[in-house]
C-alpha cells in the first residue's frame, strides 16, 4: 500500500537527513520537481500572488484561492505538498477551517505564520507580530483540527521575529520553543535567519523539527552545512519561477531589439544544455501518451484523431 503525501512528509520530516523541497505556485513546476527527484515540494503564497494573481505578497489573497492553488497541484503530482497558509486567513477559529480545507485539498502540510493580519512578505519589511498567546490558540486550533482528519497532516508554525518590528532573536526562539510546547505544532520554520551558529542553537533548543532557509550573507550554506547545523528541512519558495523570470525578462527585451532570431538562439542555447530542452508539451512533463491512450480506448475509432498526417505529429 502506498504511504500517504501526509506520513511521508511527516517521516521525510524527521529522519536524519536533510529534506530539500523546490518552491514555486503551479502543477507544472511541482511535476518538474519531481521528475527531477525533488522529495517534496512547497507552494509558496508569494508565488501563487504573483503569478497567478499579479499581486505583491502583502496578504490580498484568501482561503479560497490558496486552497484553489494547492489542489491544482496535487492533482498532478504524487509527492508531497508543503503548502503557505498565511496567517490562517483569521483568527484561531479560522484557522481551524483552513487546516481541514488544505487537508482535504490533499496537501500534506502547511505553515502559518506569527505575523499580524494583514501580512507583509516573509522576506521584506514591515512585518508585526501577534502575541505569543494569540499564535499559540491558532496553533492548538491548527493541530485539533488535523487530528479530526489526518493526525499525521503536518502543521508547521512559522515564527517571523527576526527582523520584525521589535523581534530579534532571542525572541524568535522563545516563541518557537512555545509554540512546540505549548501549540503542539509539528514543526517550526525560523524565518530569514542570517547567522549560521544562531540557526545551530535554535536547532539545538527548539524540541521539533526545524526548518531554516538562509538570508544571510553569501554564499549559503550548503546542504551539507545545513545538515551539520541540526536543520531538518530548507526550501526554496522561488527556486521554479525566480531565474525562468529574469530569462522572460531578457527575450522579451531581446525579441524587441532583434526579432525572432533571438528564438532560435534560445532553443539552440537549450538544445546544448547538459539536460536537453524541457518537453514542454509531451511527456513528462504533460501526460499526452495516457491522453491518446484514453481516446484509443473509449473513443469509437471514426471518430478519433489522425495523429499521422496532420501537422505535428512526431509523436514521442
Amino acid at each position: 500500500m502506498k504511504t500517504k503525501p501526509t506520513t511521508r512528509l511527516k517521516e521525510l520530516m524527521a529522519r536524519p537527513e536533510l529534506l530539500v523541497m523546490s518552491g514555486g505556485f503551479s502543477p507544472l513546476h511541482a511535476r518538474m520537481s519531481e521528475i527531477t527527484g525533488y522529495e517534496a515540494f512547497f507552494m509558496s503564497g508569494s508565488q501563487v500572488a504573483a503569478y497567478v494573481y499579479g499581486y505583491p505578497d502583502v496578504g490580498l489573497l484568501g482561503l479560497n484561492e490558496m486552497v484553489e492553488a494547492v489542489r491544482r497541484i496535487t492533482n498532478v503530482v504524487d509527492m508531497p505538498i508543503f503548502a503557505d497558509a498565511d496567517t490562517g486567513y483569521g483568527n484561531a477559529v479560522n484557522v481551524y477551517y483552513t487546516v481541514q480545507a488544505y487537508i482535504r485539498a490533499g496537501a500534506a502540510g502547511l505553515h502559518i505564520e506569527d505575523q499580524e493580519a494583514p501580512k507583509k512578505s516573509g522576506t521584506l519589511a514591515g512585518r508585526r507580530l501577534i502575541s505569543v498567546d494569540e499564535a499559540v490558540g491558532k496553533y492548538r486550533a491548527a493541530v485539533a483540527a488535523k487530528k479530526e482528519l489526518d493526525a499525521d497532516f503536518v502543521v508547521c508554525a512559522r515564527c517571523d521575529s527576526v527582523g520584525s518590528d521589535g523581534g530579534n532573536f532571542e525572541d524568535a526562539v522563545r516563541r518557537a520553543v512555545a509554540y512546540a510546547k505549548d501549540g503542539g505544532v509539528d514543526a517550526v520554520w525560523m524565518n530569514t535567519m542570517t547567522d549560521r551558529q544562531e540557526i545551530a542553537e535554535a536547532c539545538r533548543r527548539i524540541p521539533v523539527p526545524v526548518i531554516a532557509p538562509y538570508y544571510g550573507a553569501k554564499p549559503s550554506p550548503t546542504f551539507e552545512e545545513f545538515q551539520q547545523l541540526g536543520v531538518s528541512a530548507v526550501l526554496y519558495p522561488s527556486l521554479t519561477t525566480a531565474n525562468g523570470l529574469q530569462s522572460t525578462w531578457e527575450v522579451l527585451h531581446e525579441m524587441k531589439e532583434r526579432g525572432p532570431v533571438v528564438l532560435d538562439e534560445w532553443n539552440k542555447k537549450a538544445q546544448a544544455s547538459k539536460y536537453g530542452m524541457v518537453p514542454r508539451t509531451q511527456d513528462p512533463i504533460l501526460p499526452s501518451k495516457k491522453i491518446i491512450k484514453l481516446e484509443e480506448d473509449f473513443i469509437p475509432q471514426e471518430l478519433q484523431r489522425d495523429y499521422d498526417k496532420t501537422f505535428g505529429h512526431n509523436r514521442h
